[in-house]
């Protein structure tokens, strides 16, 4: 079993190197049944750790051809702004760069396991590849995590089928560790490392699997799934002061988005669709109410999200804000073109 654990400019040091000791200890004790490296999207260099720690060597290029675990941490920074040392600006570099694809090529590899650290969720989701499925990372992230159209699990580890394994916050590194020595190596090896650490893994491993709990909390307002369906609004007199073609700019801290607007109405109700490059996607569940429109969009570029927006409509311009989870609000313009 091979183990190519993921360095990139900027990563916390203690989400790479806490499981690489666990899984250099365990091919110690399993007698060389585990191997493990340190690795990077470019090759063989030397990578700076984040908030102006050391470099470490990444010893290879990431082959995500080679069978076994490729772990990937997240980034050490400011938690949050769009400074060049805040944790955000981190990863969105980390998911510029060839890992994107790489980790791609991993996903689809069925003798691979990904699995990622505290950000390095954020990073594999931001590029799109996580959609859909179930992952954890740090709390302050849970939120951003869902706008990608990940579905955030609040645990310490959470697996999703037997091929992508996440952690939550900085130290779950060593629980995501653990687990799968464990399940690669079986368990007197996982408890051998336990020993020599004096740590024991903490916490359940989440999995879509039994009884699913009875949420006693729950409201019987609409759910967050019942918000992803697109919903004619009822819109008062005025439909005209929105319809038409907008050309709109989402100033976001990690560039800037032209999308163009198309929006109607029919039987009373607002439609509209947005389109971004060559993509095109419906409005999901419009509501004008003849000052304020407000939607719920997909966008892909510079990243996969999930965002809300709140615009108000004046003659020919609109401005406002649009918003995925925690993530600062981003500034909207727009101008009907037609």
């Amino acid at each position: 079993m091979h183990v190519q654990v993921v360095l990139f400019d900027g990563f916390d040091l203690m989400d790479a190197l806490a499981p690489y000791e666990v899984f250099a200890a365990a091919a110690m004790y399993a007698g060389g049944a585990m191997t493990v490296e340190l690795v990077s999207a470019e090759g063989k260099r030397s990578v700076p750790s984040g908030m102006g720690g050391p470099a470490i060597e990444a010893q290879a290029a990431l082959d995500p051809s080679r069978s076994g675990i490729i772990l990937v941490p997240g980034g050490s920074g400011k938690p949050a702004g769009d400074s060049e040392d805040a944790v955000p600006n981190i990863l969105r570099l980390a998911m510029e760069s060839d890992l994107t694809t790489l980790m791609k090529r991993a996903l689809e590899n069925e003798l691979v396991t990904v699995a990622t650290v505290c950000g390095g969720s954020l990073v594999l989701a931001m590029g799109g590849l996580l959609e859909g499925r179930y992952a954890v990372t740090n709390h302050l992230g849970m939120s951003a995590l869902g706008a990608t159209g990940a579905i955030p699990i609040e645990a310490r580890v959470v697996e999703d089928g037997h091929r992508l394994v996440s952690g939550g916050g900085v130290t779950s590194g060593l629980d995501v560790a653990l687990y799968l020595v464990e399940r690669e190596l079986g368990p007197q090896i996982a408890s051998a490392v336990e020993k020599l650490f004096e740590y024991e893994r903490r916490g359940t491993v989440w999995r879509a699997q039994g009884i699913v709990p009875i949420d006693f909390a729950a409201s019987s307002d609409a759910s967050d799934e019942d918000l992803l369906i697109p919903l004619a609004a009822e819109t008062p007199v005025g439909n005209f002061m929105i319809e038409g073609t907008w050309q709109m700019m989402i100033a976001t801290p990690i560039g800037k988005m032209s999308v163009m607007l198309n929006i109607s109405s029919k039987d009373g109700s607002i439609r509209g669709t947005a389109t971004q490059g060559d993509e095109v996607d419906e409005l999901l569940n419009p509501e004008w109410d003849g000052r304020q429109l407000t939607w719920t969009q997909k966008v892909r570029k510079p990243m996969r999200l999930n965002l809300k927006f709140e615009v108000t409509v004046q003659g020919d311009l609109m401005s406002g804000t649009a918003k995925a989870g925690m993530l600062p609000s981003s500034k909207v313009t727009g101008r009907r073109v037609n």
